[in-house]
């Protein structure tokens, strides 16, 4: 659990941010614990496709987990962050704040003048993972059609999210039970949930303002605010990249939720 700041007049220093990007990482994995798998395949196919010195978009970034685990992996690596929220881009600007080979921009993934905020034109790579979820098909599909414009020629799009496969129901049932009976195991030997997570934040006296403005633009984790997203079948994520002028599009990972689509520019 990140360290309480209670009776510091100054910023928090770099552990409190490691701590609060590691007790992020520690609430994602409750929901996925293959995350760091996901993560790996990610990095193997960048390196596979546009080498190991890549220009990388962490798109709708959160606390910078993608933006984190490339820096450690490629040393020419260098990163732009994109987000709205502004609690989990405090933590990462924090986080970051002495690593010049990262940067982070504030933008809305749904406003249509958005590429026009990014310091280059056009990226190597654009990863992103466990985030477009929020976004309705209608502007997901937008959204990628931008993406065509941002990846350069040659280069890569990844997106790793929850992707359901509705011709099995009783796989997905049985996953869904087993699933949550993991959580609840895990919940009840300590670990938080999304709403357990957003409270400490919300609480915490440097996140607290940041956590009162994220809350006012894109509504309150801590009561679920995810009602306005959809989900998509990997079929649709694949055929709708090469609709938009990727040259080839596949999964390259999956598990019995999620998958990791790959777009080839």
């Amino acid at each position: 659990m990140p360290t309480k700041t209670a009776g510091r007049s100054g910023p928090a220093d770099a552990r409190s941010w490691q701590e609060w990007q590691d007790s992020w990482d520690r609430q994602q994995e409750w929901y996925l614990p293959d995350r760091e798998e996901r993560f790996r395949v990610m990095l193997d196919m960048v390196e596979a496709l546009v080498g190991p010195a890549p220009r990388v978009l962490d798109l709708a970034c959160g606390t910078g987990s993608i933006s984190d685990r490339v820096l450690k992996r490629f040393p020419e690596a260098r990163t732009t962050g994109v987000d709205l929220d502004p609690a989990l881009l405090t933590i990462a600007r924090g986080h970051f704040a002495e690593e010049p080979r990262a940067g982070f921009v504030t933008v809305d993934l749904t406003d249509p003048r958005w590429p026009e905020s990014l310091p280059h034109p056009s990226y190597d790579a654009v990863l992103t993972a466990t985030a477009l979820h929020w976004l309705r098909t209608d502007a997901l599909h937008t959204l990628y059609g931008q993406l065509a414009g941002v990846v350069r020629e040659g280069g890569v799009f990844m997106n790793a999210d929850h992707m359901p496969d509705e011709s099995t129901p009783r796989v997905n049932g049985a996953v869904h039970l087993f699933e949550r009976a993991r959580r609840e195991e895990a919940k009840a030997a300590g670990a938080h949930d999304w709403a357990g997570w957003w409270q400490l934040v919300a609480d915490d006296e440097q996140l607290g303002g940041p956590a009162a403005e994220r809350f006012r633009l894109l509504g309150d984790p801590v009561t679920g605010d995810h009602s306005d997203g959809e989900v998509q079948s990997t079929d649709w994520h694949v055929r709708t990249l090469r609709e938009h002028g990727f040259a080839e599009a596949r999964p390259v990972w999956c598990s019995p939720s999620d998958s990791l689509v790959l777009g080839l520019r």
